[in-house]
């Protein structure tokens, strides 16, 4: 079997309806337990209204769109970088991986990532995270969550033909800056979608991310 370079994500916001079936399939594939969440739907909403005071008008501007988001097996993973066991650790084909027989649940790569991706696992006593469901893979099949998604908004392969199709857009807010960690993560933006640092919208479900 030939081995990917480096496998990513493709997001298109103007497909995305915010239904998380993505969010769903993983949690159901990999039997997470309550308050972890490999995958999320951040919704970003903003904008308010206009007034024309000759006209006697007001006209919206309210925006409002959908980022699935999970661990994007950045080029530069942070998480790797900071733990003190080498628990974490990056394979051949791009994918980062937590090993639990080395973990010891010092939570440092959680509180590291500008993604939220590794989740501390109270029960087990040590980090969990996405794995790009690599049984799957292994098998030719899809990760649950790119399976899952009803409207193909959601997309997965080697991140430079990724690039090569949708651009190499991943600034997008809310998302942070993706020179911290390069990102494997390609995003078609919303005609509405802000800039990472320079939106002025809010993210509206906090409870759910």
């Amino acid at each position: 079997m030939t081995v990917a370079k480096q496998l990513g994500f493709h997001v298109d916001q103007a497909y995305c309806t915010g239904c998380k079936a993505c969010q769903i399939a993983c949690k159901d594939k990999n039997d997470l337990p309550v308050g972890i969440s490999w995958r999320r739907v951040v919704e970003y909403t903003g904008g308010g209204w206009t007034t024309d005071p000759r006209a006697g008008t007001f006209t919206p501007n309210v925006f409002t769109y959908y980022t699935s988001v999970s661990c994007n097996h950045c080029e530069d993973p942070i998480c790797v970088k900071v733990c003190p066991t080498t628990a974490m650790s990056k394979g051949e084909d791009g994918i980062v991986s937590v090993d639990p027989e080395k973990c010891v649940g010092c939570r440092y790569c959680e509180w590291a990532c500008p993604y939220s991706a590794p989740q501390y696992d109270a029960d087990a006593g040590v980090m969990s995270k996405c794995d790009f469901c690599a049984d799957y893979l292994a098998e030719g099949k899809d990760p649950a969550c790119v399976a899952a998604c009803p409207s193909r908004a959601l997309t997965f392969g080697e991140i430079d033909e990724l690039r090569a199709t949708y651009g190499d857009r991943a600034d997008i807010a809310p998302l942070p800056d993706p020179s911290v960690t390069r990102p494997s993560l390609v995003i078609t933006p919303h005609p509405r979608a802000q800039a990472s640092g320079e939106g002025t919208g809010v993210v509206a479900n906090p409870e759910e991310i």
